[in-house]
């Protein structure tokens, strides 16, 4: 995959490290789930999915003795095993079909309860074809800003070649 940038980015490092307490995360479109063993290993509690057997089956040997972080499930009607505080956006909205951003965007709306964060990485760039689809900054404030309230919004210069110049560290606040 183009986006899998093979390690946890340092954005996703400063975020857990001024979080002060571990956060309960789910990592819908998870790939290859580096990001579930890094936060697992700092004590947060964590769950990855993804819709994909192969990409579930790479992430859990990738994972090794931490294998059972990840499993196969539809993040459409997933229920996730704890409350959560936090889902990790990374490159899963972006890999979805536009005719289904408005259900991403109602579904991260009910499983986030008031105040919970839907943080990470978004790709703010119009594309006419994808994966990955990018999307412009004011069609993604339009899709969350009814549920959610941005509270950090960066451009990152660390991004895989397919992101470059267009992937922004996103925090979002649940209303």
């Amino acid at each position: 995959m183009p986006w899998d940038a093979a390690g946890v980015p340092q954005a996703l490092r400063e975020f857990v490290a001024g979080e002060g307490a571990a956060r309960a995360t789910l990592i819908p479109g998870c790939g290859a789930a580096y990001e579930a063993a890094w936060l697992d290993a700092q004590g947060w509690p964590v769950r990855a999915i993804d819709f994909a057997p192969g990409a579930v089956d790479a992430a859990k040997a990738q994972l090794g003795a931490r294998a059972s972080l990840v499993e196969q499930a539809d993040f459409f009607a997933y229920t996730p095993p704890f409350a959560l505080d936090l889902i990790y956006e990374r490159a899963f909205l972006c890999a979805l079909p536009r005719d289904l951003w408005a259900g991403y965007a109602r579904r991260m709306a009910q499983l986030l309860p008031s105040g919970g964060r839907l943080a990470g990485f978004f790709f703010l760039k119009e594309t006419p074809k994808g994966p990955p689809f990018g999307i412009a900054p004011e069609a993604l404030d339009a899709l969350l800003s009814q549920d959610f309230i941005c509270e950090a919004d960066r451009l990152v210069d660390d991004s895989v070649p397919v992101f470059a110049g267009a992937e922004h560290w996103m925090v979002w606040r649940r209303r």
